[in-house]
């Protein structure tokens, strides 16, 4: 018989010490009270006060739960019109007259039970009634490569997913098609059991013989063995961001694996590499970049062109006696930012020496040298401190 059979014999509401119409705010505050008092750890050796804490835990996981409460409360109304409820003695059932255990096969057989089975096919977890939750499918990780001017601007891509979806062949019940379902006997229907944490804690754990599904079969499938999963491939449209970095870690909400049951969509976590460029590099929300100037440029001040991601060139002025290294900003021509605004460029020159030099150009450099021999560069060097 189901454990709720107990339910007849036990007033949960007076073991909390509320109401039968108290709120479920009352009943927490009235629990977390006798607890206190009652808990094994404050009363080292008193057997009495151990069970009394165990007694009142029961009674705040039924009562304490909006669902749980109301069928409690609907199950001790019916009882309540029956001579020694639903467990026994003189003049109930299993007792003098009739057994519960007698009706329920009576009704399972076909016979006269009728409308009185159909009432207490809800409160005992009949499966004609009783559907599986429908549960969120399984989040899944994948990672897409994708190029250096697509992570600037965003990016639609494809990719394919293998998940581990219903099984083809049952649907996701892991029963053998065309066979009908019935409670499963080790969590009654709830799809999780209580298991024991140490001293009086308990915590709920999945059912490990229906697997949460609350119903099992007698054939289970063929082709999953009763796990009700299948393995599945599909290709999805993704949309990557714009802005987004090498490395980073981005959440389609639904499109990670099916769920069971009528139940949503997983996420799906795709880590993004994004392939180097020819030209530009990144820092942060900026975009960097580096141009090679001449000597006469870098001296004498120039104006050059530099070109942008996407964009039409620019026209960078250099001053007169600009270093080699130097970095000049060029705004609003980075990566776009979370806010929808956009980073920088970062432009960073380098002075080149030309490795050949022609007669006139080793001329025009001599006369430099000729000019500039009264100002050595490296007089601080071998200067005393």
């Amino acid at each position: 018989m189901s454990a709720k059979a107990d339910w007849a014999s036990k007033d949960f509401y007076a073991e909390l010490g509320v109401k039968k119409d108290a709120s479920q705010d009352e009943i927490k505050k009235a629990y977390r009270k006798l607890a206190r008092a009652n808990h094994p750890d404050s009363n080292p050796g008193d057997e009495r006060k151990h069970e009394k804490f165990k007694s009142v835990a029961e009674a705040y996981d039924v009562v304490g739960d909006a669902d749980k409460r109301k069928e409690y409360d609907e199950f001790r109304t019916v009882s309540a019109g029956y001579p020694g409820g639903f467990g026994g003695g003189a003049g109930g059932f299993g007792g003098g007259g009739f057994d519960l255990n007698d009706l329920l096969r009576e009704r399972a057989g076909g016979g006269g039970a009728g409308g009185f089975g159909d009432m207490f096919g809800d409160l005992f977890g009949g499966a004609r009634q009783r559907q599986p939750r429908p549960r969120k499918g399984q989040d899944q990780e994948t990672t897409a490569t994708i190029g250096f001017t697509d992570a600037m601007d965003g990016a639609t891509v494809s990719l394919r997913l293998a998940s581990d979806g219903a099984c083809p062949e049952c649907g996701g019940t892991g029963g053998m098609p065309g066979t009908r379902p019935h409670v499963c006997p080790e969590c009654d229907g709830a799809g999780y059991v209580v298991a024991g944490v140490g001293g009086a804690f308990s915590m709920n754990e999945t059912c490990p013989t229906c697997h949460g599904r609350q119903l099992v079969y007698d054939q289970a499938c063929p082709v999953c063995h009763g796990s009700g999963r299948g393995t599945s491939s599909r290709t999805i449209q993704a949309r990557i961001p714009a802005g987004v970095k090498d490395g980073q870690r981005i959440r389609l909400r639904g499109k990670g694996a099916p769920g069971d049951n009528g139940g949503p969509h997983g996420d799906l976590y795709v880590t993004v590499k994004v392939r180097p460029h020819r030209l530009f590099s990144r820092k942060d929300d900026n975009l960097t970049l580096e141009v090679p100037v001449s000597f006469d440029e870098a001296a004498l001040g120039a104006e050059i062109k530099v070109p942008t991601l996407g964009g039409a060139p620019v026209t960078l002025k250099l001053p007169a006696g600009t270093p080699n290294g130097r970095t000049f900003r060029v705004r609003g021509k980075g990566a776009q930012k979370a806010d929808g605004s956009q980073g920088d460029l970062l432009v960073t020159v380098e002075v080149q020496v030309p490795a050949v030099l022609d007669a006139a150009a080793r001329e025009a450099v001599e006369a430099y040298r000729a000019a500039t021999a009264g100002k050595p560069l490296r007089t601080k060097l071998f200067e005393e401190d």
